[in-house]
């Protein structure tokens, strides 16, 4: 682990991480290639109670830049990001997660919109690397394209104002000192601190060029807890933050209520019936869109055959999460929750 003088860091990069490994690694070697001063940057690691040999690796690595390791017992994303900004040596502080990469030129391109643009606090979207394999190419079309998200991942052509995320979201060191760091939402609580740094009245910029490789969920199941919980997620940022609960977020759960009626409607009346074939022919439209737009993107079969899986799922999870959370709201819980259990590991 490298202690070196932190007199000249602009950028404080903080990685929360558990037992995400193998993935961690691929992360900081991503960071040693970058071309940029590894004198204006530190890489703050707050391990959040990872059983895996995540300390013990990084106790043994020599980077070119100021590395610092912050063990704690697990406390959630939120606690171990506030901990690295307590700890945190630079004017900005840079949020990455660990199953993100970044390309050589990263740190330049936030450089220049930063010093160019004076943002307060600021993001940028996430992609594949074209090494990914065909899955996690059909997540990532899903979660980027306007027709799984809308643009709401870091597009300019966004159909709801632009809210920087955690997987690569930056601020400066005041707005931290006036509004605070994440609160403790399971999830959600990059979100809030966007929307509080809105409310502030801070400026906050989108850099478009500012890209990770974000390997999100590794298989279908996972992938589904995850979306289901940022259904879930949404409902209480709602009720902290009305205007990040519009009618576009409600959109998946109106329409898997409305499938399921469609449904009950044709079996209770046989003339109802012609609805369900234009559900099935409005599914298919979507599918084929899917798997066209994926293609062009990719030029893969596979990932583009996979990618009306992943869209149809992200729906379906995103959906049930909203419903989830909206009942147990209706219910009296002061915060609704999803998936819990081993869901970090």
């Amino acid at each position: 682990m490298n202690q070196k003088q932190t007199e000249s860091i602009t950028y404080s990069i903080i990685v929360a991480t558990y037992n995400r490994l193998d993935e961690l690694v691929e992360l900081i070697d991503s960071l040693n290639y970058m071309d940029f001063d590894p004198t204006r940057f530190e890489l703050i690691i707050v391990d959040d109670g990872s059983t895996d040999g995540t300390a013990e690796m990084i106790e043994q690595l020599d980077t070119p830049y100021a590395l610092h390791l912050h063990r704690q017992q697990n406390q959630g994303p939120g606690a171990a990001r506030n901990r690295g900004m307590a700890e945190a040596n630079g004017d900005y502080f840079l949020f990455i997660d660990s199953d993100c990469t970044v390309p050589a030129s990263y740190l330049n391109t936030i450089d220049a919109s930063v010093r160019t643009n004076q943002w307060d606090a600021f993001g940028g979207p996430d992609t594949c690397r074209p090494d990914f394999p065909p899955l996690l190419k059909a997540i990532n079309y899903s979660m980027t394209s306007f027709l799984g998200t809308g643009g709401t991942r870091g597009s300019s052509k966004s159909v709801t104002k632009f809210y920087p995320r955690s997987y690569n979201m930056g601020i400066h060191r005041n707005v931290h000192e006036q509004i605070g760091g994440m609160n403790d939402l399971r999830h959600g609580q990059d979100m809030d601190l966007s929307a509080r740094i809105y409310e502030a009245g801070f400026s906050v910029g989108l850099i478009e060029d500012a890209y990770v490789f974000h390997k999100r969920r590794t298989d279908l199941k996972k992938f589904f807890r995850q979306i289901f919980n940022w259904g879930v997620a949404r409902i209480n940022l709602g009720k902290a933050h009305p205007e990040l609960l519009k009618p576009i977020h409600l959109a998946p759960a109106v329409l898997i209520a409305a499938s399921l009626l469609t449904v009950v409607l044709a079996l209770l009346l046989p003339q109802a019936t012609i609805l369900v074939y234009g559900l099935m022919l409005a599914a298919l439209a979507i599918a084929l869109t899917a798997t066209i737009q994926s293609y062009l993107r990719y030029r893969e079969i596979r990932p583009a055959l996979l990618s009306s899986v992943t869209l149809f799922l992200q729906v379906i999870a995103y959906g049930l999460g909203t419903l989830s959370g909206l009942l147990q709201t209706t219910a009296g819980k002061p915060e609704a929750k999803g998936f819990t259990k081993k869901y970090y590991q």
